[in-house]
This record gives C-alpha cells, sequence and structure tokens, in this order.
C-alpha cells in the first residue's frame, strides 16, 4: 500500500480586489518581487481606480495572488500591469487562473488587445505568457531597476484583432 497522498490545496477563489485587501496586497508584493514592487499608496488607488481592474486570488482565507489590468485612455488596448503569485502556491494553477480572469476583465471593458513587459530573465513566466498565446513583438532596454530589458508580448482577445496581428 502506497502511502496517502498530502491533500491538495482547495482551488483558488477569484474576487474584484478590496481595500480591505491592501495589507495583504503590500505582503504579497514584498514576497513576491525584489525591485519594481508597487506601493501601498498604488494598490489603495487601484482598487477603486475606474481605469483599472485588480483581481485577487485568495485559497481559504487567505490572499494568495493578484493581476491589475490597466485601461489607457481612448484606446482598445488593456495592460497586465502587474501579476503576482505567492511562492508558497506557485504550480499550482494560480497564475494561469489569474491570467485568464485579467483578459476576461478586458475583454468585458471592450478591449481588443492585451499588452505585457515582462522581465528578460523571468523565463518561468515568459514561457507561461508563450503557452497562453501571447506573441513577442518587442524589447525595451534597461526598463527594470536592475537595468534588465523588458520583453514585450501581446495578444488578441477578440478574433477580428487576432486576425489583425497574424497578417502583422
Amino acid at each position: 500500500m502506497t502511502a496517502a497522498a498530502a491533500p491538495a490545496s482547495p482551488p483558488a477563489k477569484l474576487r474584484r480586489g478590496r481595500i480591505t485587501d491592501v495589507d495583504a496586497l503590500v505582503a504579497l508584493e514584498q514576497a513576491v518581487f525584489t525591485a519594481d514592487r508597487l506601493s501601498r499608496r498604488s494598490f489603495r488607488h487601484f482598487v477603486t481606480a475606474p481605469n483599472a481592474t485588480l483581481v485577487v486570488a485568495e485559497q481559504g482565507s487567505k490572499l494568495v495572488g493578484y493581476a491589475l489590468v490597466r485601461y489607457p485612455p481612448r484606446s482598445k488596448l488593456a495592460r497586465l500591469y502587474s501579476i503576482a503569485v505567492a511562492p508558497h502556491v506557485g504550480r499550482r494553477g494560480v497564475g494561469p487562473l489569474l491570467l485568464a480572469a485579467a483578459e476576461a476583465a478586458a475583454r468585458r471593458r471592450g478591449r481588443r488587445t492585451m499588452r505585457l513587459e515582462v522581465h528578460e530573465h523571468n523565463t518561468r513566466a515568459v514561457t507561461r505568457y508563450e503557452k497562453s498565446g501571447y506573441r513577442l513583438f518587442g524589447r525595451h532596454a534597461d526598463y527594470y531597476g536592475d537595468h534588465g530589458d523588458a520583453l514585450r508580448f501581446t495578444k488578441a482577445l477578440t478574433r477580428r484583432s487576432a486576425e489583425r496581428l497574424s497578417t502583422a
């Protein structure tokens, strides 16, 4: 007989971020990023900003991830501004779940394309974005605080935009 498997973590539940999440969001930011962190003030702003969507993932009563999408005015683009998953829940599907929720939020806002930047050395994130249908379209040199370059990715969120991107 084999040893019983450890109980699986409960699936993450997604919801809109709230002002009461700010402390947990700041703690998550500190745990995940070493530089270019969002501040408490920024989180307080984005929770209620009309030009942004902040989705959080919870397991039990713990916040384990977030995705922040910004919507530039007079544009059909959305920008995945930041996404973070607590280190202790990595590789359990929370990142892809948040990414899909961010894309769905952008579609609901009538956005046709999602764009994002990712550190050139963040190979796990690059692989995730490529698996999720994003394609590399550019680079920002010396973009991050550590002087690393940002790889720029884009994904069509509508069929019409996908057709345009495939002919570009």
